[in-house]
């Protein structure tokens, strides 16, 4: 059974920093392209961060340069670095696969930025 945990979410204030954890049990990690979701009241969860088997990267505008995706194999575990946070970062954040047919999603971790 797959399992997937976050952590690290908190309130920040505009400009902060949080860096988020997801461990993963349940599935050979190695092979598997994953990535950050979120979802902000009212509004459809979106990719904020994806990271390849490989360790390849990618990002949508909205985060490009301010979130940094990566990866710990040994500890089955992906990483979300993100600073200069905007108040429209606010959303629960969220770890899976990056396929069309994700896994069970995890509780999240909810990121609040506001003064």
């Amino acid at each position: 059974q797959v399992q997937l945990v976050e952590s690290g979410g908190g309130l920040v204030q505009p400009g902060g920093s949080l860096k988020l954890s997801c461990t993963v049990s349940g599935i050979i990690f190695d092979y598997y392209n994953m990535g950050w979701y979120r979802q902000a009241p009212g509004k459809q969860r979106e990719l904020v961060a994806r990271i390849g088997s490989s360790g390849s990267t990618n990002y949508p505008d909205s985060v490009k340069g301010r979130f940094a995706i990566s990866r710990d194999n040994a500890k089955k575990t992906i990483y979300l670095q993100m600073s200069d946070l905007k108040p429209e970062d606010t959303a629960v954040y969220y770890c899976n696969t990056i396929s069309i047919t994700p896994f069970t999603w995890g509780q999240g971790t909810q990121v609040t930025v506001s003064s």
